[in-house]
């Protein structure tokens, strides 16, 4: 039977070369009025994918209210000077296209779809959301109390309370720490203040537009110059923000649950934005440790342990930082073994050097991922807006598997010792504090707070 098993291993046709990406036609120009354009082609299918980024989201607004850049977004999009929320809706239908709005930390966008034999009606309502939204009262009452359910559920939700903690115990007094608005903030939410961020957040000199699909660059850049020339505005002042929270040394922030039947674990330490010379270093880094399927963290505490179902670890980039963070839900007996194992895997990644049949593993998988994540509009148009949001090199996509299959075991080694802090690790638990406390406190001082964030004896 070993001899049989050693003849089919031998068998097993090597993987073939890794296929040439052929990358689009790409244009970038600026429009007259100020707004950079960025169009790639992709004929594949007689539709086009596009966004209208603006680079402010809720972390330039945060002083004012948390969430509140999310929430303009919502509610811009549904009605403007001349349609009704119904008619857009009725417009999208009979064009076939799609349309949403949406905000996160660092920017606002409205992303859209249709057939390219649409484009320029299309193009036409993104224009209108971005110049002439109307904010109707009752339609932001009506999404202010959705909203208002949504925070409430919130607070229900392990997974978001673990973030929450953790965003604030590393970020401190940056606008970063806030993550959600809570639900007297929400309350006080006024029409007037939405209209004010969306006068100052949507002007051409502080948006972008990225279409991708089947046009000519050249008609669509008179299209968007046609559609978008009328609309005028300055790049809005950044405020200066305060320096994040540094918190040195392992402590243990525990958020009580009463009666929880099991525990989510999220552990996390600051590291680097997408702009960081080391972001390729660090990915393939975490996908070693965490970040994929048959990562060392899901081998041990999924697979052979069984201690949980979907451990994972990741980078998670914003503007101007970034923290690393692994997570896992586990069942209350077994946190004090879990976090074990997530400081024993880490510490190894540190210690020793990765073998170089794991090291090309890693490599195939990320560089299987990022090409397969190229083979849709969408998804070219996701890859082509982090390079451009981040003020990425011109080159960054073409080379990127180059980079990533250059890394060396020693490479590895250096970024694990680098930016996964082992020491100084902060690690949130949401759990029932009589099941999990004790387990916890094996790990570092112990804080406890409620499921509203205030901080417990």
């Amino acid at each position: 039977m070993a001899t049989r098993a050693v003849e089919v291993a031998v068998g097993v046709p090597a993987l073939a070369p890794e296929r040439p990406v052929t990358w689009p036609k790409r244009t970038r120009a600026r429009l007259s009025n100020g707004l950079e354009v960025i169009l790639a082609e992709a004929h594949s299918i007689p539709k086009f994918h596009g966004e209208l980024f603006f680079r402010s989201g809720n972390a330039a607004v945060v002083h004012r209210a948390p969430g509140l850049a999310e929430m303009t977004a919502i509610v811009a999009r549904t009605g403007t000077a001349r349609r009704l929320s119904r008619q857009i809706e009725e417009d999208l239908r009979r064009t076939g296209a799609d349309l949403s709005s949406s905000a996160g930390a660092d920017t606002s966008e409205i992303s859209f779809s249709g057939l390219s034999e649409f484009a320029e009606p299309l193009l036409g309502l993104v224009n209108e959301l971005a110049r002439e939204a109307s904010f109707p009262q009752a339609e932001f009452e009506r999404e202010r109390r959705q909203k208002l359910e949504e925070v409430k559920m919130q607070r229900t939700e392990p997974d978001f309370l673990a973030s929450e903690r953790l965003r604030k115990v590393l970020f401190g007094a940056h606008p970063y720490a806030q993550v959600a608005p809570s639900e007297a903030q929400v309350a006080a939410y006024k029409r007037e203040d939405l209209q004010a961020v969306y006068r100052e957040f949507y002007t051409p000199e502080n948006a972008l537009l990225l279409l991708v699909g089947d046009f000519d660059s050249s008609e669509m850049l008179k299209t968007a110059e046609n559609v978008f020339r009328k609309w005028t505005g300055k790049k809005p002042e950044v405020p200066a923000a305060a320096a994040p929270a540094n918190p040195r040394g392992r402590r243990v922030h525990l958020v009580y649950v009463p009666g929880a039947v099991q525990t989510q674990i999220l552990a996390g330490c600051h590291a680097i934005s997408r702009k960081h010379p080391d972001w390729v270093k660090l990915g393939l880094t975490n996908s070693l440790y965490g970040g994929a399927f048959n990562s060392r963290l899901v081998m041990n505490i999924r697979e052979d342990k069984g201690y949980t179902y979907s451990p994972r670890s990741g980078v998670n980039a914003l503007r101007q930082h970034g923290y690393f963070s692994v997570s896992a839900a586990v069942r209350n007996e077994v946190v004090a073994a879990s976090l074990t194992e997530i400081f024993y895997e880490m510490d190894k990644l540190r210690s020793l050097p990765v073998p170089e049949a794991e090291l090309a593993d890693a490599q195939n998988y990320l560089s299987g991922v990022f090409s397969i994540g190229l083979a849709t509009q969408n998804g070219l148009l996701s890859q082509l807006s982090v390079v451009a949001l981040n003020e990425l090199p011109d080159d960054y996509l073409e080379t990127y598997r180059q980079r990533v299959r250059g890394l060396t075991p020693q490479d590895v080694l250096a970024t694990a010792r680098k930016y996964l802090d082992s020491a100084n690790m902060q690690i949130v638990v949401v759990g029932d504090r009589a099941q999990i406390g004790s387990q916890a406190a094996l790990f570092g001082e112990l804080e406890v707070y409620d499921a509203q964030g205030k901080r417990l004896e």
